[in-house]
């Protein structure tokens, strides 16, 4: 979620060694600033006829690792480095003359000086504002990601200069890092999905058989404490074993229902919410409200059992961690989309309790609401305890 800087504080030292990576980011940037002014220095001098200052501005270009053009107000190229020829294929001839759009793709209606080319591309890159992402063109043809900054060195000067690199290996990496975490979440919601069928399926043999066992057990027991030759001692006996046959079908009805409500199944949703709440109320002894309506929460049993999984875990954090006194609960429906509110007056959450590698009940919620393409916010309530705002797209769960 949300983190914080450290505050720098007075006892700090007044400097402090950069780091590796501080120093490569200032380097770039100082580099960048650095070649533009010495072509925006080039060029002006060129047309003020100053040649003796000219031959060391072109030499610091010539051998500059970015990438640098400069284009009139024409979009016409005045001026490129060799890196720039060796970044689009092609030579520094072939470009200085050439239009722009030859070498920056981007929408010709939207064209008028130089710098519209990066502002009409893909959209920002970067931390600057001079920052671009666009989409170069090779002299054969081929498309690749730049990144590019330009600048005018005044108001009234007649060219834009651009800084630009190549970040296709960038791109590739991160569209190599969007795979994998979409075969991540894939991956977790079919565990999520194998988890919830062994559920269904053990609690319903435990009360479909052991259950019914159980119960066949108690009514033979019945029938023999009613029989007439049955003594003292043995009926004595025979309580105390209908004692702890009630005990463990309480208990195995429990266990099935905590495996997998069979209000879900025969009820619905809004019925497995309510014995979720009294359940959570009879256990922790703390009020809790639920607002619903049973028609917003006809959905199919994929929705209807993540729903449930998801209230069912914020409750059980409430109840180890919030210390809160009361548990308010609101679902509603807004057109195709749930609202689901959860709020208590607890001690309220904290931004390090919510990146802690442990807190896997968190991570299964925002699981489940990520696999249905939802979105979910925890934080901090006023005055004072812990709220989670989720919404879910049910257009395509509606029972």
């Amino acid at each position: 979620m949300n983190q914080s800087r450290r505050p720098r504080s007075s006892g700090w030292p007044a400097s402090r060694p950069a780091t590796p990576r501080r120093l490569s980011r200032t380097a770039t940037l100082a580099t960048g600033v650095a070649l533009g002014f010495a072509a925006s220095l080039l060029l002006g001098r060129r047309r003020r006829q100053e040649p003796d200052t000219v031959p060391a501005s072109h030499q610091f270009l010539n051998h500059a690792s970015e990438a640098i053009i400069s284009a009139d107000l024409s979009n016409i190229i005045v001026m490129a480095n060799p890196a720039a020829a060796q970044l689009f294929g092609t030579s520094v001839e072939q470009m200085v003359g050439s239009p722009l759009g030859r070498y920056i793709e981007a929408p010709a209606d939207l064209i008028q000086e130089p710098a519209d080319f990066f502002r009409a591309g893909s959209g920002r890159a970067g931390r600057r504002a001079t920052d671009y992402a666009v989409t170069g063109k090779r002299s054969d043809g081929r498309r690749f990601p730049i990144e590019g900054s330009v600048s005018r060195a005044n108001e009234g000067a007649p060219f834009y200069t651009v800084v630009m690199r190549d970040v296709s290996e960038r791109r590739r990496v991160q569209d190599k890092l969007s795979r994998s975490h979409d075969q991540l979440r894939q991956l977790s919601a079919a565990l999520q999905t194998i988890r919830e069928e062994e559920r269904t399926h053990i609690a319903r043999e435990l009360h479909d058989d052991l259950g019914q066992l159980l119960a066949s057990l108690r009514m033979d027991l019945t029938l023999l404490q009613q029989s007439p030759d049955t003594t003292t001692s043995n009926l004595r006996l025979m309580q105390g074993m209908e004692a702890n046959l009630l005990t463990a079908i309480t208990s195995l009805r429990r266990i099935a229902s905590n495996l997998r409500p069979r209000a879900l199944d025969e009820g619905g949703l809004y019925f497995a919410l309510q014995g979720l709440r009294d359940d959570f109320v009879e256990r922790y002894a703390i009020p809790c409200t639920l607002l619903a309506d049973e028609a917003e929460l006809r959905l199919d049993d994929a929705a209807s059992t993540a729903i449930f999984r998801i209230v069912q875990e914020a409750l059980t954090n409430i109840a180890r961690h919030a210390e809160a006194t009361r548990v308010a609960m609101n679902l509603f429906r807004l057109n195709d989309e749930l609202l689901i509110t959860i709020r208590d007056d607890g001690r309220g959450i904290r931004p390090e309790d919510m990146e802690k590698a442990e807190s896997l009940g968190l991570i299964g919620m925002r699981e489940r609401v990520w696999a249905m393409h939802g979105d979910i916010t925890i934080g901090a309530d006023t005055p004072t305890g812990t709220r989670i705002d989720i919404m879910l797209p049910v257009s395509e769960h509606l029972a």
